[in-house]
């Protein structure tokens, strides 16, 4: 499948995509060079949603599933000064190519439109289906969010996410939550501190006992994840000022079956227990709503509550990627991402049969001097093909 001349078509595009400068938000220049691709390569249309996100297919001859490649297209910012490499040039240098997103995930987001791309040519088009690639926008924000409309639009009946799993096959992962403590207390002069209420002071207190809390555990994503991320206070710099509001930011990691209503609930009873005991505590718990501004001018908002999956290895889908990964010589493991991903929504939220399959290592997101192997590149191209054969054959 993937001759000489794919390798080198594969290398020049994934360089296009590194070329564009893509932070969240930010991200118009790399779905128009995605726009320019896809059409070029012989996907039937390309559609541009509100948020931003690209959406390419191509349409087989007979009717059969509808099998979507996600991947976003977005990246976290580079502080240049400490890069050794040039961050947005997408050099090759000893088998490696190198720039923010080569690995997270722009490297799998080449190959999967390629992937898609060069079947349907081979085929002719004669395959049982529709093929589709979407790029996704803000999903470093917001995994899942942007997503929605995606899926509100393609209706997809199966998902691969691309993000990085050293092409081994990944069938669920833990959520994501955002909570927020806040505390309340009385401004004073920090001469007269009891005249005040110090809310740092509260939240101290509160931070101990919710370290206390027992964690949720499920026999495949292991336990939850509760852990203290951010702590401010207000007047800030609070100099001579007692201070009278805390906020103390949580990541929770979620497992499957989790609620909103279920994750906060034990947080809510403490508080509640606590308010009981001592009247000058006034504290609150919530989850952090995120805005952002779209490269659209939409904006695009949601409740940071991100669910967590998992799939049965047994699931007919589940077994016939892996067999069609075995057939053309790689060998899958098949584990769950130890990260949150656009999974969240698909198979989270939506409950539409989702995997994951990628190129290059997780641990190389966001890092200075990020790559991605070429040899990882053209597997993943190799194995997204393999895949999606097995998902629509005649």
């Amino acid at each position: 499948m993937l001759t000489k001349e794919r390798q080198e078509q594969l290398v020049e595009v994934l360089q296009g995509l590194i070329q564009r400068r893509s932070y969240s938000g930010e991200e118009g220049k790399v779905v128009e060079f995605i726009k320019e691709t896809a059409l070029a390569l012989g996907y039937d249309t390309v559609h541009v949603d509100k948020y931003g996100n690209v959406i390419c297919s191509v349409k087989g001859k007979y009717e059969g599933p509808k099998v979507m490649m996600d991947g976003h297209i977005d990246t976290v910012p580079v502080d240049e000064e400490k890069w050794t490499k040039k961050p947005f040039a997408g050099e090759v240098i000893d088998g490696k190519l190198y720039g923010r997103g080569t690995s997270d995930m722009k490297g799998a987001d080449c190959a999967m439109l390629l992937a898609g791309a060069y079947l349907a040519q081979d085929l002719n088009k004669e395959f049982a289906g529709e093929i589709f690639f979407s790029g996704v926008v803000h999903e470093e924000c917001f995994e899942g969010v942007a997503a929605r409309e995606i899926s509100n639009y393609v209706k997809p009946d199966y998902v691969i996410i691309g993000e990085a799993s050293q092409l081994n096959l990944k069938i669920g992962q833990r959520g994501r939550g955002e909570i927020v403590v806040e505390t309340f207390g009385k401004p004073a002069h920090s001469a007269n501190p009891e005249k005040g209420i110090n809310a740092v002071y509260k939240m101290m207190n509160i931070i101990g006992e919710i370290q206390k809390l027992p964690m949720t555990h499920h026999e495949t994503l292991g336990y939850g994840i509760l852990e203290l991320t951010d702590i401010k206070s207000s007047p800030y710099p609070g100099a001579s000022v007692v201070p009278d509001y805390c906020r103390a930011t949580y990541d929770r990691r979620l497992l499957v079956g989790e609620t909103l209503e279920s994750v906060i609930a034990p947080i809510q009873k403490l508080l509640d227990e606590m308010m009981a005991k001592d009247e000058t505590l006034k504290a609150k718990v919530s989850y952090a709503v995120g805005k952002e501004k779209c490269w659209t001018g939409n904006d695009i908002i949601g409740e940071r509550f991100f669910p967590g999956w998992v799939y049965e290895e047994k699931e007919e889908y589940i077994q016939k990627a892996a067999e069609a990964l075995r057939a053309i010589g790689q060998n899958p493991e098949i584990t769950h991402y130890n990260f949150c991903t656009n999974g969240s929504h698909y198979a989270g939220e939506a409950g539409i049969k989702t995997i994951g399959y990628g190129p290059s290592r997780e641990n190389l997101a966001h890092t200075i001097d990020e790559y991605i192997e070429l040899d990882q590149l053209y597997k993943a191209a190799e194995g997204y093909y393999a895949i999606l054969k097995a998902y629509l054959a005649k």
